[in-house]
């Protein structure tokens, strides 16, 4: 466990440039950082499920976004794995981003897609993924995305949130209406800032911070020093 004043923490925008400098400048691509995200999270998704997942029933929120190709990475893994997934597209197909659609794809071709926008008031997971909304979140989810946020926070089962609780502002950490309630939040690179403000903590849940192959170097140009987070293990928890 690492407390969160020993690690720096970025904004939005912080987090954009990082992104953006992953690709243009060391040509580490989307695909990879996508991969490594969401094989992270369906190693934590197994952890929270105790271990042995076979036919443990998952459903997992994507949205159209790049956060949701995690949540669609995770999804095929945790199938791989033998759990009973269930992926559910949280907007329109045709807004999918190109990578996101990407994943899609193969989770077509595995069987494990569901473009309904019906709420499942008589389905109850073992556990929910919350792959909806990263960190680019203006202002309050609409739509889809939020009627499937309080879904998520009536279905009295552990809810896993990728990156941020989907709805919480990431650099100031004022939660929207309506607002995802994590067990757990798994998120990458580094912490956001608006994670860790005392407004969002039962938001949050439990912290956990996952390596996506940023390299050290990246972060010196944005003047940030970053030590080797991730000697003991790719997944770390933050106490704050």
């Amino acid at each position: 466990m690492r407390n969160a004043t020993a690690i720096p923490a970025l904004t939005s925008a912080q987090m954009a440039e990082v992104d953006r400098l992953m690709t243009e400048e060391y040509g580490i691509q989307l695909i990879q950082m996508m991969e490594n995200a969401g094989r992270s999270l369906a190693r934590h998704a197994r952890h929270m499920l105790g271990a042995r997942i076979t036919s443990r029933e998952v459903i997992v929120l994507c949205g159209a976004g790049n956060n949701g190709g995690g949540g669609m990475v995770a999804a095929r893994h945790l199938h791989n794995w033998g759990a009973a997934v269930r992926v559910i597209l949280v907007g329109a197909r045709n807004k999918l981003k190109d990578v996101p659609a990407q994943q899609w794809q193969i989770l077509r071709a595995m069987g494990l897609t569901d473009e309904t926008s019906a709420l499942e008031d008589a389905y109850y997971p073992e556990l929910v993924v919350d792959a909806m909304i990263g960190y680019g979140l203006q202002g309050n989810p609409r739509g889809a995305a939020a009627d499937w946020i309080r879904w998520a926070n009536k279905s009295d089962c552990p809810i896993l949130a990728l990156d941020a609780p989907s709805g919480l502002d990431t650099t100031t950490g004022v939660p929207g209406d309506p607002c995802i309630r994590a067990t757990a939040t798994l998120t990458l690179a580094l912490p956001k800032t608006g994670l860790l403000a005392p407004e969002a903590r039962r938001y949050v849940g439990q912290l956990f911070l996952a390596d996506i192959s940023v390299p050290p170097q990246l972060y010196q140009r944005l003047g940030i020093q970053v030590g080797p987070l991730f000697d003991g293990g790719d997944t770390i928890e933050i106490h704050f």
